[in-house]
């Protein structure tokens, strides 16, 4: 136990340094429930009060903002406003994340005790904010399931060597064409998940999340997806009627932007924690559930932390005991990472550095020596 304590320290430290050492791959020293009983029974327990109070408390600041730009922000001189409203795009758009993040919990079973409630909240925030909930709860789950497995996994499944296109060498190296990657993939990497899964698990068909017939989903889980396109319909008429009562670029300024701005952290947050040329992936003959979910790593956002309610700060957590709720997540991330040991994987090194850099360094996986389900990421040519 003493020795899992210092590799601890030890990560953290390179952690600061952003020199992270290979996690480790073989099978690891404990078992799930070893690291279960490391953690305080309590940090298990869901509470719809306290659930509900976190996601009020989020509201309560998207409606202050929004009325901020409704009243305030008109009143002020021009040159001023031109400073406010991006003020208000980027505060709006990080708190709507926090909101994004509570209704991600409802998908896990970690806002309530009640499996329909927890839909139904879901359901209403995730349609506000344009995502098909039951399509994305249905192929998030397989991703929790599958995590860091070449050939099952749902999100950002690295590419072979060998499939990788001539170009991307060129774009990923050339730091004009990172620069033009990084942006397509902040603004359009979301839609993109949804209506292609690019980035996912490819699937012989067109594997479209609001398609109820497609490939990603069975026969038991379709009549859902139907109720989560009506829902993001129902958005989307909303907002049609907003637009014809106040004007296009009125629903741009006050929803768009900080939608897209959403778009972009849930991309950035998923990459950044799933990618990292200290975490591996597995074949089919090296895979098991446990060494794929400590596939992952958690990362320092800042402040950001809090609002995003820890989701970045307490990944590795959250992919062992996904229906923990996310005010439990830290006391229960520092109670097991003395059992992890080095398979515990933390990266301090600042966010747009690493939106920046991990391009670059994780551009496909290959075999490590005489290991043939292991890969690695690496850059070189």
């Amino acid at each position: 136990m003493g020795a899992g304590v210092r590799m601890t320290e030890k990560q953290e430290q390179l952690g600061r340094a952003a020199t992270l050492q290979r996690s480790p791959t073989d099978s690891p020293p404990f078992t799930l429930g070893q690291i279960k009983k490391a953690i305080p029974p309590h940090c298990f327990e869901r509470s719809v009060i306290k659930s509900f109070s976190y996601l009020v408390r989020d509201l309560v600041i998207v409606v202050a903002l929004l009325y901020a730009a409704l009243v305030w922000i008109p009143t002020l001189p021009s040159v001023l406003r031109l400073g406010a409203w991006p003020l208000y795009w980027i505060m709006q758009g990080c708190v709507t994340t926090g909101v994004w993040v509570i209704a991600h919990e409802c998908g896990h079973h970690a806002f309530s005790d009640y499996s329909l409630l927890d839909d139904m909240v879901g359901l209403v925030l995730h349609s506000w904010l344009l995502v098909p909930y039951f399509s994305w709860k249905y192929s998030h789950r397989r991703h929790h399931s599958n995590t860091g497995s070449m050939e099952r996994d749902e999100v950002f499944v690295p590419m072979h060597r060998d499939r990788l296109d001539w170009l991307s060498p060129y774009i990923h190296h050339n730091p004009v064409g990172r620069t033009v990657h990084v942006a397509v993939v902040l603004t359009l990497g979301w839609p993109l998940y949804l209506f292609t899964n690019a980035g996912g698990r490819p699937y012989p068909l067109f594997a479209c999340h609001f398609d109820p017939y497609g490939p990603i989903y069975s026969d038991r889980e379709r009549a859902q997806i139907f109720i989560s396109d009506a829902g993001v319909l129902a958005t989307s008429f909303a907002l049609f009627k907003l637009a014809s009562a106040f004007g296009f670029w009125w629903v741009v300024r006050v929803y768009g932007v900080p939608l897209l701005i959403v778009n972009a952290w849930l991309v950035l947050i998923t990459y950044l924690q799933h990618t990292h040329a200290a975490l591996p992936h597995y074949g089919s003959t090296e895979w098991d559930w446990l060494r794929g979910s400590l596939a992952t790593m958690d990362r320092d956002y800042g402040i950001l932390n809090r609002v995003f309610h820890n989701i970045t700060d307490t990944h590795v957590a959250h992919h062992l005991f996904s229906a923990m709720p996310h005010y439990h997540a830290m006391e229960a991330t520092k109670a097991i990472k003395p059992i992890l040991g080095e398979f515990y994987q933390f990266d301090r090194t600042p966010v747009a550095k690493a939106a920046w850099r991990e391009p670059k360094e994780c551009l496909y996986v290959e075999q490590e020596a005489n290991r043939n389900g292991v890969f690695w990421f690496s850059n070189k040519f």
